[in-house]
């Protein structure tokens, strides 16, 4: 059974740091196509970055500042990170990792949050001026 567990959010000032985890079983292999969203309140899920296998695209509004790792062993987890540098009021939201259905697919729909079948429950992240 897949599970996707985020980790690592919290409150921080502008011009800060943040590095989320995203903690991942059940996956028969790992060329899936992974990724991070997430969503302030009152407004839609938006796509943030995706990886596969090297290939990573990112969205214009975190381009430069944020960075998605590629999955890795730690302690024993299958673990993703997104490094958050340079932090804005705007970045508030629920941080959710995803990923999708089927691995050898590469990310062909891209930043559709739409296409990813598997979600972690979310985690917070404040970011004050």
């Amino acid at each position: 059974q897949v599970q996707l567990v985020e980790s690592g959010g919290g409150s921080v000032q502008a011009g800060g740091s943040l590095r989320l985890s995203c903690a991942a079983s059940g996956y028969s292999h790992s060329a899936y196509c992974m990724g991070w969203f997430r969503q302030a309140p009152g407004k839609e899920r938006e796509g943030l970055t995706t990886r596969y296998l090297g290939f990573i695209s990112y969205a214009d509004s975190v381009k430069g500042r944020f960075t998605i790792s590629p999955i890795s062993r730690d302690n024993g987890k299958n673990t993703m990170y997104l490094q958050m540098n340079s932090l804005k009021p705007e970045d508030t939201g629920m941080y959710y990792c995803a990923s999708y259905r089927s691995p050898f697919r590469g990310c062909s729909g891209g930043l559709r949050h739409e296409d990813f079948a598997y979600w972690g429950q979310g985690t917070p992240v404040t970011v004050s001026s």
